[in-house]
């Protein structure tokens, strides 16, 4: 049984309502069409025209919307829940957040560099684990899930209580690796370490470890992960993975950027926005 909250935020508008001024549009087009897909949720948050605690529509009323795969479509989902523009409460739906005026962490100038190669590291991780989840969906052994879950539920109390969550992170995608049944998978794992938990390396998000929001959203997306293998469904074990993967990626990218423009400004003798 997962710990994943299930609180919602309410009222939420129809998926039909908020579906409504979408058809007229029709296929995205510009620099991707996931892309494309962010840009115009995007902006409808930020306008207003979707508010905080609406339900976006489903992947299938999205996806004949707009002519695009489910593949594109989750991915822009994945982003707009780096961004913190939605929230997504499996088996309910994906509801619009709160704005926030800044993201969820800020880069000093000296992380810049490490990030590009934690980027990297990131990269090449969302290409194995996506595999690695898929095949433990198969064939892990209820030993192997209930480790798992105890992996998660010490992440779940180290949050709490302020204690360290990267050994418990990183017990968490070992375990998956084992289940694969492919001692490869496993290898590499260890080899890389606790190193490919981007906090470990990056102080901006070392900081983190003692604030709940940004860990919370970690684990949740943790619990999909482990949700997905514990009912053997390696579609959506892929599929939670490549989100939970490429939202760390969307989050470090967005922070990379925001930091680039700051030096930016203040190289330029402009004030750094606020």
């Amino acid at each position: 049984m997962t710990r994943m909250s299930t609180a919602v935020p309410s009222p939420p508008a129809a998926p039909s309502e908020a579906l409504g001024s979408y058809v007229a549009r029709g296929r995205p087009r510009g620099r991707g069409l996931a892309h494309s897909l962010v840009e115009d949720f995007g902006a409808r948050i930020r306008d207003g025209a979707l508010r905080p605690g609406d339900k976006l529509p489903t992947e299938s009323a999205i996806m004949q919307a707009f002519g695009v795969s489910r593949t594109v479509v989750r991915e822009a989902i994945s982003k707009l829940q780096a961004a913190g523009l939605v929230e997504t409460h499996h088996g309910i739906g994906t509801f619009v957040l709160q704005p926030r005026t800044a993201g969820m962490f800020r880069l000093d100038a000296g992380d810049i560099a490490t990030s590009v190669d934690v980027l990297a590291v990131l990269e090449l991780r969302i290409s194995l684990e996506t595999e690695s989840a898929g095949l433990a969906a198969t064939r892990r052994t209820e030993e192997q899930l209930q480790a798992m879950r105890q992996a998660l539920d010490d992440f779940e109390t180290n949050v709490a209580q302020a204690g360290d969550t990267v050994a418990p992170d990183f017990r968490f995608h070992l375990q998956i690796a084992q289940a694969t049944g492919n001692q490869y998978f496993a290898d590499i794992m260890s080899h890389l370490g606790t190193t490919i938990i981007p906090r470990t390396r990056i102080n901006a998000l070392r900081n983190l470890d003692r604030g709940s929001e940004y860990l919370t959203r970690v684990n949740r997306e943790h619990e999909e992960i482990y949700a997905a293998i514990a009912r053997r469904d390696p579609e959506s074990a892929r599929a939670a993975m490549r989100i939970h993967l490429t939202n760390s990626r969307e989050r470090l990218r967005i922070a990379q950027e925001a930091a680039r423009q700051q030096a930016q400004q203040g190289a330029d003798g402009k004030p750094p926005a606020r």
